[in-house]
């Protein structure tokens, strides 16, 4: 009998040792499959999307309308990505060559018409070694919104579109090569669905990954709204730091990367972090649900760009409103989520700005 009982407490130590009493590693299973995978998917093909509107484009079989549209559907897919920004796309300055923000010196224009002063007939390899700040979504918004420029005319688009094929082909490249890694036999989302392994000790440090992305994508979205109102500069508003000022789309951009936080946060199933936290903490629970709720609304009930709005005093109030609440949504997770999960946030990116 004692022999049994032995055999039956060992065997269940090895079911909790293999995650499946876990629940942080069950929320960390299900988020890779339900909600970070699904948003690396999205991005991968809207790039594909892209390179092909590009080269459509460049080839007179579709319009300028179509091709911004693709871009749109690009930079939203992009800008989805902000709260699981982990594994290899957050490592090797691998964000860079996807977008360059803060602009703060318009190195964008000047760097796209120097590089094309000196390579008129621009190649893959050519914009593979150039700078970041001509590899990504803002150069290639630049060319398709810049108020300068005109697509529609014979000279600028023969001008334009050898760097343009070039950005969307680099922009599908990178992207099959992140999602590659993500779904390899010992990639990111198989290290987040089976501890330990070279990356995570155990399911704890997943989960403190998943949240310190998360809530550091938070602190760069009050950025992104911040900068252009002039929280930076003395309440002077600055259009031009806004993320997509371009293209009106800085506000749509939020919006998307807020959307993936929430689903961080509750999960496809309700299987989220909130999942994680006790019933006796169910109160903190519903506090998020509230701040993600006024946020949202918030966003949503802002019916002009961000550059008409920093233009008058009531729009600079509604996004003061707004920013506020983003305000309130970060420091919830960043202090009493984090305390409650027993996660350490510390230093990220968005520090000191």
């Amino acid at each position: 009998m004692l022999h049994k009982t032995l055999i039956a407490s060992l065997l269940g130590l090895a079911l909790v040792g293999c995650g499946q009493q876990d629940p942080k590693a069950k929320v960390s299973a299900a988020l890779t499959e339900g909600v970070i995978l699904p948003a690396y998917n999205s991005w991968q093909e809207a790039d594909r999307q892209l390179a092909s509107s590009a080269a459509a484009f460049c080839a007179g079989s579709a319009d300028l309308p179509a091709a911004r549209q693709a871009f749109l559907g690009a930079q939203s897919a992009w800008a989805g990505l902000q709260p699981v920004l982990l594994g290899p796309l957050a490592e090797g300055n691998r964000a860079w060559q996807i977008q360059f923000w803060p602009d703060k010196k318009n190195l964008v224009q000047r760097q796209v018409e120097a590089l094309l002063n000196s390579k008129p007939q621009l190649s893959a390899d050519d914009l593979a070694s150039a700078s970041v700040v001509v590899q990504g979504l803002t150069a290639y918004e630049y060319l398709l919104f810049d108020p300068n420029l005109d697509l529609n005319q014979a000279e600028q688009k023969a001008r334009y579109c050898p760097l343009l094929e070039s950005i969307g082909k680099h922009q599908q490249a990178l992207a099959a090569d992140i999602l590659a890694q993500w779904q390899a036999k010992e990639g990111t989302a198989a290290q987040l669905k089976a501890f330990p392994n070279e990356r995570y000790a155990d399911s704890n440090e997943a989960i403190a990954e998943l949240l310190r992305v998360q809530v550091s994508a938070l602190d760069g979205l009050k950025k992104k709204l911040g900068a252009p109102m002039g929280r930076q500069s003395k309440g002077i508003p600055q259009p031009y730091q806004a993320e997509a000022w371009r293209s009106a789309a800085s506000l749509a951009n939020l919006g998307a990367a807020l959307a993936n936080a929430e689903l961080l946060w509750h999960g496809t199933n309700r299987d989220g972090i909130q999942s994680l936290l006790d019933k006796d903490q169910a109160e903190l629970g519903q506090r998020i649900d509230a701040a993600y709720q006024d946020t949202r609304q918030r966003l949503a009930a802002l019916d002009r760009p961000l550059g008409e709005l920093l233009a008058d005093e009531a729009g600079r109030t509604s996004l003061n409103e707004l920013y506020d609440s983003l305000n309130r949504l970060h420091r919830l997770q960043e202090s009493e989520l984090a305390k409650a999960l027993g996660v350490q946030i510390g230093f990220n990116a968005h520090d000191g700005d």
